[in-house]
């Protein structure tokens, strides 16, 4: 099985559920097994800038499947959120987003998948949930805690755990 990482991101409807109901479908996905996930975290947001504000995270998952075949399955989970692809605005808001970030340690760059995820060593609101799992993971263009300490806290606040939040409520998450 190959490990691989997928940043989670929502900032429509209630982002925090989403990004955790999507982290519990990524662990139901095909040839899949469930892997750590990272804490949330609160971000601005990124590109457009006049939205909402969004909850992230990363979660690590073992597969069997090909790069492109789980971006499929990624992609899937997306438009059963109510995903909608607008070209015009292509940082702004969503209800669900699902970045296949790593993919063991494979370099792949098709017209539809590019992983390491070419950008993702400019934006702190991968990396601080990346820095969760994996701080010394090695990407191109550094290791990811060494990458994260450039860019600094950048508008990210990590969220208090949610099963310990509804724990006290007498609920589970």
């Amino acid at each position: 099985m190959i490990r691989a990482f997928v940043g989670i991101g929502s900032n429509l409807g209630a982002p925090e559920r989403r990004v955790l109901d999507a982290i519990d479908a990524l662990g139901r996905l095909p040839a899949t097994e469930p892997g750590r996930r990272s804490a949330l975290y609160r971000t601005a947001p990124w590109g457009e800038t006049d939205q909402p504000d969004f909850v992230n995270a990363v979660a690590e998952l073992r597969t069997t499947l090909e790069p492109e075949t789980l971006l499929d399955e990624l992609q899937q989970l997306e438009n059963a959120a109510g995903r909608v692809r607008d070209p015009e605005h292509r940082w702004g808001p969503r209800v669900l987003d699902l970045d296949l970030l790593w993919f063991g340690g494979r370099a792949l760059d098709t017209p539809r998948l590019t992983v390491p995820h070419p950008r993702m060593h400019e934006r702190a609101f991968v990396l601080h949930p990346l820095c969760d799992l994996e701080p010394l993971l090695e990407l191109p263009q550094g290791r990811v805690d060494a990458l994260l300490a450039e860019l600094g806290p950048a508008g990210v606040q990590r969220l208090p755990d949610p099963a310990v939040r509804d724990s006290r409520r007498g609920q589970t998450a």
